[in-house]
């Protein structure tokens, strides 16, 4: 079976533009979601690093698809947040156009990550976000972060209704997890190392 040291972790740049996506057989694990559902939290728990992604104090600090490679053998891709008011409509309608030529791209995805909020029904742009994914024809994983802030009697229906919300087929993993506690990682990195 594959392993990943996710220790062996680098920052490689930020693609402002479509001429600057990566495209190599290296396998891509593409992360998005709103930019206040802590995305970046997600993405160093999953490499054990407080802040190897940026956690900005104010949502919306990724405006570029960033890209990291791990252990030499897949790269990390984080998309910009989307969703947050506070941008100019310019910055909105730039961030627009890089999402859709990047989920335009062919061979950009082998597998998305959808973060979502425990907590919340998804939202709109949630919705819009799982059709690219799943138009892409990529797998697709949903992860449901901030478990930490739920009852436990809470998380069957609410994951129930980010399923229902998202309609994610069946064979779309949804995992609860929790970028705080670290819930939910080991089942999300099983999922990222099957494309190594």
């Amino acid at each position: 079976m594959a392993t990943l040291n996710v220790n062996k972790a680098e920052f490689i740049k930020s693609a402002a533009s479509p001429r600057q996506f990566i495209q190599s057989s290296i396998p891509s694990v593409v992360f998005a979601g709103k930019s206040n559902v802590g995305k970046s939290s997600v993405i160093n728990r999953m490499l054990n690093r407080k802040n190897f992604a940026r956690v900005g104090a104010s949502p919306g600090k990724t405006i570029h698809v960033n890209y990291f490679f791990i252990d030499q053998k897949i790269y990390f891709v984080d998309l910009p947040g989307y969703g947050y008011a506070k941008v100019s409509q310019a910055e909105r309608d730039r961030w627009g156009k890089l999402m859709e030529d990047f989920f335009a791209t062919p061979g950009l995805i082998d597998l998305g990550v959808m973060i979502v909020d425990a907590r919340h029904k998804p939202t709109a742009d949630d919705v819009t976000m799982a059709e690219w994914f799943k138009n892409a024809g990529c797998k697709l994983v949903v992860v449901a972060n901030k478990l930490d802030k739920l009852k436990k009697s809470e998380i069957e229906p609410n994951m129930q209704l980010i399923r229902e919300t998202l309609t994610l087929p069946e064979e779309v993993l949804l995992i609860p997890f929790s970028a705080e506690k670290g819930q939910g990682r080991e089942l999300l990195l099983a999922e990222i190392v099957k494309l190594i």
